[in-house]
């Protein structure tokens, strides 16, 4: 297959794309979505780093509206919206801390915009990193999702493009096991929601991400 990827920045798409080459398909391009998160910034950079590893051209996806709906809806990942959830090991997330932080459609704008540069380079699938762990409070990452966004794009596109995740049925234990065999630290990520010199170590998506120390 020939995909394009959704690239965060974070663990999770980073793995997804580094698995789909793995297993001998092509990465031909790779998407970033700057939608006004308080970690546009590491994660852009992050993406860029990753982008290079893989030899792929990065499309940088600058969505100021997304930002202002964002804000409209109140959600804690708009800059200056408030503290973000704690969360421990114990309780990393749960649907409270989960619509605090949601961005209006967000996975769903994603792979839209993914689809369309993919059906323009002549790619057949989005590659993003969806997990079984998150997909328990965060819909978007579920097998639905992907199963669905896959049917619409069918009809959205007129070369089919569809939806591939390798890291679908994992949980991020997992994920963080797979980026350590395939060479990965914890320093080629930004899996933070703050955008600070480092990652916070107490938002849900660090905790969540932690590699072995």
């Amino acid at each position: 297959m020939i995909g394009v990827a959704l690239l965060s920045g974070g663990l999770d798409s980073g793995v997804a794309a580094a698995c789909f080459r793995e297993r001998g398909d092509r990465l031909c391009a790779a998407v970033f979505c700057d939608y006004g998160q308080r970690a546009a910034r590491p994660e852009e950079r992050a993406a860029q780093a990753l982008a290079a590893r893989f030899d792929v051209e990065l499309h940088v996806c600058r969505l100021p509206w997304l930002a202002a709906w964002m804000r409209l809806a109140g959600s804690r990942l708009s800059v200056g919206a408030g503290e973000l959830p704690s969360a421990t090991a114990d309780q990393p997330g749960d649907r409270a801390s989960a619509a605090a932080v949601w961005v209006p459609a967000r996975n769903a704008v994603f792979v839209a915009i993914a689809a369309a540069l993919g059906e323009a380079v002549g790619a057949n699938c989005v590659v993003a990193g969806f997990n079984r762990e998150e997909a328990a409070t965060f819909p978007d990452n579920s097998q639905a999702f992907l199963d669905a966004a896959t049917a619409m794009l069918a009809l959205g596109t007129r070369t089919g493009v569809r939806v591939e995740s390798p890291t679908i049925g994992w949980d991020k234990p997992t994920i963080v096991a797979e980026a350590e065999r395939l060479g990965f630290g914890a320093q080629d990520f930004w899996s933070c929601y703050e955008g600070g010199e480092r990652p916070c170590g107490r938002c849900e998506s660090c905790v969540r991400s932690r590699f072995s120390r």
